[in-house]
């Protein structure tokens, strides 16, 4: 039996806290980063694919069908195939840049499809696997890294908002949002993704602030994939990030971020508190970055292969083939045509990021100020002809 099985069998409330259970007292100087170091944590599905009860969270997945179980399989591994393809492109030279999710394909999928279609979803820049659940586009995920636009999508079609850079900025955006929603009487959610390098930033702690004291229907979706590109979790906080939401009056869940089960009826519950006028929720997915911070970083300089083998073992993906094996609701055709569909899925982003087309030049000084500025204007100017002078140097 593992840590986190009876973590999930046996939780036990603390103050501010919707679940979990205290674990072992450990030192931070002699914290040891394992995968069954973090016992504190709600988990329906372990890694070997065997389905625990909990009496709190079951009844927001209990109507769940077979397709739909096959659903969240599929979303996943279509998932991971795209981002495989796009770590690929920019080793190739066709990306600047990516940022892979490898390993949160559970948390992502599982509280993408908590989601209504009214919701609105801040995300920060490795959300891939959300933004499919919102029905972006994959490959308008990579115009901003092969460097032809700022985003490829309009947050308003599919209420997600663009890809954010700046590290925290967001969950204040969508604490604004929501306090907007609120304002309005509309009775949908606004939830905020973001790791726990971010929760170290006085942005989420400002936001934590706004939130609760206007009651505010947003929910924080912290991944906690241990790295803050090189700092160690246990270097950023003292206790369990899910347990800072008590200093701020509102409840924190810490769940099993490989555990798409867990991770949908977590977030369904957080984010029903905030649509009945509950508040905030933080809810941290407790999960693993299996690859790289981005493709610029070389995580062997920082961590072992040990601790990255024990924590493949636990496989969003392989926990819930597991399932499904078990329980008869997927047959060797079901994964056949899903390996065939995901192949047919990398050659198509491959080929549509070869043929993006190079940006309009004067794209930038777009949108710059609603009502258009003298400054931008005279930069417009300037750049038009700086641009002309490469055309008169080759006429020359």
């Amino acid at each position: 039996m593992t840590v986190e099985s009876t973590a999930a069998r046996t939780p036990r409330r603390s103050a501010g806290s919707k679940a979990g259970t205290t674990g072992t007292k450990r030192t931070r100087t002699t914290a040891k980063k394992d995968a069954g170091a973090e016992p504190q944590l709600v988990q329906l599905l372990t890694p070997e694919g065997k389905r625990f009860k909990n009496a709190e969270y079951d009844k927001y997945v209990a109507g769940i069908t077979p397709e739909e179980l096959r659903g969240l399989y599929r979303d996943m591994v279509l998932t991971r195939r795209f981002d495989a393809e796009a770590t690929s492109l920019q080793r190739q030279g066709e990306l600047g840049l990516w940022a892979s999710l490898l390993g949160q394909e559970a948390a992502q999928i599982g509280s993408g499809r908590a989601t209504r279609e009214d919701d609105y979803v801040f995300p920060t820049y490795r959300e891939h696997g959300v933004a499919w659940c919102r029905g972006v586009d994959p490959t308008n995920l990579l115009g901003m890294f092969r460097g032809v636009n700022n985003g490829g999508w309009d947050p308003n079609s599919n209420n997600f908002q663009l890809y954010t850079i700046v590290i925290g900025s967001q969950t204040l955006h969508a604490t604004g949002y929501a306090m907007g929603v609120a304002k309005d009487g509309a009775d949908s959610a606004v939830i905020a993704y973001f790791g726990d390098g971010a929760s170290s930033q006085g942005d989420v702690a400002e936001s934590f602030t706004f939130s609760a004291v206007y009651n505010a229907p947003v929910v924080f979706f912290c991944q906690n994939n241990q790295w803050a590109i090189s700092e160690p979790t246990e270097k950023q906080s003292r206790v369990p990030i899910y347990q800072r939401a008590q200093g701020f009056g509102f409840p924190g869940v810490r769940v099993d971020g490989n555990d798409v089960l867990g991770v949908l009826a977590v977030t369904r519950w957080a984010l029903e508190r905030a649509r009945s006028g509950e508040g905030p929720t933080l809810v941290e997915a407790f999960t693993y970055r299996m690859g790289a911070h981005t493709t610029s970083d070389d995580p062997t300089r920082y961590r072992g292969d040990e601790e990255r083998q024990a924590w493949e073992a636990k496989d969003p993906i392989l926990r819930l083939r597991r399932y499904l094996e078990a329980s008869n609701h997927a047959d060797e055709g079901f994964f056949a045509e899903l390996e065939a569909e995901s192949e047919a899925l990398g050659k198509r982003v491959r080929e549509a990021v070869r043929a993006m087309p190079d940006p309009d030049h004067f794209a930038i000084f777009e949108n710059a100020y609603a009502d258009g500025h003298a400054l931008v204007d005279e930069e417009r100017a300037q750049f038009a002809a700086y641009q002309a002078s490469f055309a008169d140097e080759g006429g020359n």
